[in-house]
């Protein structure tokens, strides 16, 4: 958090590197970078690969910036194309401090009062098009890159020199080691593995990535570990009903959430801490 203040400070535009592994407070390092550049009236535009982490840092940012006068939005397709029109008009206003969106942020209409700060969450998952936009918005805009997994041409620049780089190399207090185990397939480690996390009254993902056969998955799950709530979520749903899926999981509504790799990108979810992946 230091670095990125002595970036924000310096005349030259910062362009600074964040890496950490999942769960390790990049989002926290970002919320204070936010804040920082909107105490300064200047915006912030945070673009994220899913629509789905895009709810999720939009409820966590208004959550710990709850107790400020910030006015925060997201920009995805869970919103109906005149709500899309609202936020991006109020974005050129200078009404909105931060926004946080998809691949929407960089279309073509999204215009910026003073934009002063651009965080990109999860860079590998751009596409060349949108990096060519993401070019024209970083004129004179400070930049904050965070992933665990740098692409090789960003790996390549910071080690180069040619980005400033940070790392997280500290696991937050209590924060226990990830455990994989790696199996044939096997019902019996399925069933014990859904009925431990259940009975800790926790949550799990089981990931399967084939929208074709996903509720044949959920089917056979119901018979294996019956008494408990399924839910199942994947990109071709409809954005309401995916909305409500994830929102009910993250509230505790589902037990199980049967999904594809659409929950691959930070999401951050405490109570869930079993993950079943099919055919890894």
């Amino acid at each position: 958090t230091e670095d990125i203040k002595d970036d924000l400070i310096k005349s030259q535009p910062m362009d600074r590197l964040l890496c950490g592994d999942v769960g390790f407070g990049k989002t926290e390092v970002a919320i204070r970078a936010a804040f920082k550049v909107v105490q300064e009236s200047m915006q912030v535009a945070v673009l994220v690969p899913t629509t789905i982490l895009a709810q999720q840092h939009h409820d966590t940012f208004r959550e710990r910036l709850a107790s400020y006068p910030i006015s925060i939005e997201a920009l995805s397709r869970f919103k109906t194309a005149k709500e899309q029109r609202e936020i991006v008009k109020e974005l050129n206003d200078g009404k909105v401090d931060i926004v946080i969106g998809t691949h929407r942020l960089v279309s073509k209409d999204v215009k910026f009062h003073k934009l002063g700060l651009l965080i990109i969450d999860e860079e590998h998952r751009f596409g060349v098009r949108h990096k060519e936009r993401l070019k024209q918005l970083k004129t004179n805009v400070d930049v904050l890159t965070m992933t665990a997994t740098p692409i090789p041409r960003t790996m390549h620049m910071a080690l180069l020199g040619a980005r400033d780089t940070s790392q997280i190399n500290t696991a937050p207090v209590d924060r226990l080691p990830i455990q994989t185990e790696v199996h044939a397939w096997s019902e019996d480690v399925i069933h014990d593995a859904i009925l431990r996390e259940v009975d800790r009254q926790g949550q799990g993902f089981f990931l399967h990535n084939r929208i074709s056969s996903i509720y044949s998955i959920k089917g056979m799950l119901e018979r294996l570990v019956p008494g408990i709530s399924y839910g199942v979520a994947h990109g071709q749903m409809k954005e309401r009903d995916l909305e409500k899926v994830m929102h009910d999981f993250i509230h505790g509504r589902y037990d199980v959430l049967i999904s594809t790799m659409i929950i691959e990108s930070g999401l951050d979810i405490p109570n869930a801490n079993t993950l079943i992946v099919n055919r890894a």
